[in-house]
């Protein structure tokens, strides 16, 4: 798995990119799981968590066999109510609230379809019922943005340092969306995620200009 070491005043967050949605962020002696899968690895090789993170109930996101494996007493699960019901435990937001957790500043956002439809008008994420999260890790705003698209919701986002988004058609956003929700918040860092067969190739052509959103390209289909 490919990792990145990012540096803040306050150490290391060091992020593993496991594949797909399923990342893990190492801070503070803490393990933040987002999204674990067992079909992007074996979870019995990888750290326990403090904290699991899930964005909502569709299989490429919530897997209850991974979560646990890795859970142990004391992890917190966070989740909407499609993850509550099925993982007792679990603290479930909603779009707009705040917790603290673990010490974390977790932010749930919206994560929804405008566009892209299972049928007609009927959106493959409907609005208010996924989350996006945006995570503070020693004084790093981390948006995990979860399956949306370029939704308005986003120009509210505010300093964000390292954004998640995906761009898996056509279930989530092309590489024009990806870019134009990029464009709505600028974060410093942009990892495209959730990538499936689409070319990231042509989200870098769309940002060359834009210096000052670092977009980096790593193994997450």
């Amino acid at each position: 798995m490919e990792s990145d070491t990012i540096q803040t005043p306050e150490g290391d967050l060091v992020i593993r990119f496991v594949g797909h949605s399923s990342l893990i962020f190492f801070w503070a002696g803490k393990n933040i799981h987002a999204d674990p899968v067992s079909l992007e690895a074996d979870y019995a090789r990888l750290p326990k968590a403090d904290v699991i993170l899930i964005t909502h109930g569709h299989g490429d996101h919530m897997d209850v066999n991974a979560v646990n494996i890795i859970k142990i007493p004391a992890t917190k699960i966070v989740g909407n109510d499609e993850v509550g019901s099925q993982i007792p435990g679990t603290l479930v937001m909603k779009n707009g609230e705040e917790r603290v957790v673990e010490g974390l500043k977790i932010e749930a956002v919206p994560a929804y379809n405008l566009k892209h439809m299972r049928a007609p008008g009927k959106p493959f994420h409907p609005k208010g019922v996924g989350n996006g999260y945006v995570v503070t890790l020693g004084g790093l705003r981390v948006y995990i943005a979860g399956d949306t698209e370029n939704i308005p919701e986003m120009r509210r986002l505010q300093n964000i340092d390292i954004a998640f988004l995906p761009m898996n058609l056509p279930y989530t956003m092309t590489p024009e969306m990806a870019a134009d929700a990029a464009q709505m918040f600028h974060p410093k860092v942009l990892y495209p995620y959730h990538q499936g067969e689409t070319d990231t190739a042509k989200l870098l052509a769309l940002m060359k200009d834009h210096k000052d959103i670092d977009v980096r390209i790593r193994t997450m289909k």
